[in-house]
């Protein structure tokens, strides 16, 4: 079934586009979840007035009631990467395509004139660009060094590798070690504080704090004592970074907007979800003044919804 669907939202016919995934089954009898790769294509199957499932595999067709879920916690992020340090060694515009190449769930800007390229894509898209990307740096850094013990008489060309880190990737790091930086999408961060704080507490040898900034939340860990090492700091940032990577293929977030906007209205909705927050462990709950962020795995948060709304309804008719 999941093969068949995933046809059907791929046909042109239907609207459809490039499908991402399709979660089938689920818990939910005859409900099925698909993830499209871009946003045009969603609205684009919203619009069509009827969808009718078909395929020689099936007895009949079969209508389908297809209606806007919710959205990934984090879909992409976008980067500007500043190709100008390889100019010396490599022609930009055959470095871009190898990188279009190798990166294929990535989308690339046009190259500026200043070396400058914007890049957009899934975090864990990112991660493998910027290790290509360090690796290919770091094999020019050795031939550098190669060049300058064989004619000390040549200028060292300089490789901006640190600079490269600190542009193209979501973690980086000092020269000496000590200190790790990752850049994490705020709702992901929240999320692993909240499900999975004992990867943010640490011993008193390493310092782990945060600053957010909108939808981004950039996290630091640093030795503060004298037994710590840079290993110890290293593990931490790659324990947060490899679960960051887990949640992003498994998390969505749904609105609950506020349709009155009245105070009364917020503490209704409020008052259901701490209500019905214990039999959803899973879930984070986070409110603001307009809607309600609900962030977990699809299955959930679809029950979750569904049953506030249904409290909510229930409150309302007390009254």
């Amino acid at each position: 079934m999941a093969d068949i669907l995933t046809i059907h939202f791929q046909m042109s016919k239907n609207n459809g586009g490039d499908v991402e995934e399709v979660m089938y089954p689920t818990r939910k009898k005859g409900v099925a979840f698909v993830t499209f790769e871009d946003q045009e294509v969603v609205e684009s199957v919203l619009k069509k007035d009827e969808h009718r499932l078909e395929d020689k595999r099936l007895s009949r067709y079969y209508p389908l009631k297809v209606t806007r879920y919710c959205e990934n916690v984090f879909s992409s992020v976008t980067s500007v990467l500043n190709m100008s340090i390889f100019k010396d060694q490599f022609v930009l515009e055959d470095l871009i395509q190898e990188l279009k190449k190798k990166s294929t769930a990535l989308s690339f800007g046009p190259l500026q004139s200043n070396g400058h390229i914007s890049v957009q894509g899934s975090f864990p898209a990112m991660k493998l660009l910027r290790d290509f990307l360090l690796l290919k740096a770091k094999s020019l850094s050795e031939e550098d060094k190669k060049e300058e013990s064989q004619s000390r008489q040549r200028p060292r060309r300089r490789l901006q590798q640190h600079r490269l880190t600190m542009e193209t990737s979501n973690s980086v790091h000092d020269a000496d070690g000590e200190k790790q930086v990752v850049v994490l999408d705020t709702d992901t961060y929240h999320y692993m504080k909240y499900l999975f704080p004992r990867i943010f507490v640490v011993n008193g040898d390493v310092v782990v704090s945060d600053i957010t900034d909108g939808d981004i939340t950039t996290v630091y860990i640093e030795n503060a004592g004298s037994r710590s090492d840079a290993g110890q700091v290293l593990r931490v940032k790659e324990k947060i970074e490899n679960q960051s990577i887990k949640l992003h293929e498994v998390l969505r977030k749904e609105k609950i907007y506020f349709e009155e906007h009245t105070r009364d209205e917020r503490r209704r909705y409020i008052l259901a979800c701490k209500s019905l927050k214990p039999y959803y462990p899973s879930v984070l709950v986070i409110p603001y003044d307009t809607h309600i962020d609900v962030i977990g795995n699809a299955q959930e948060i679809f029950d979750f919804t569904k049953d506030v709304s249904s409290k909510v309804q229930s409150l309302l008719q007390r009254r």
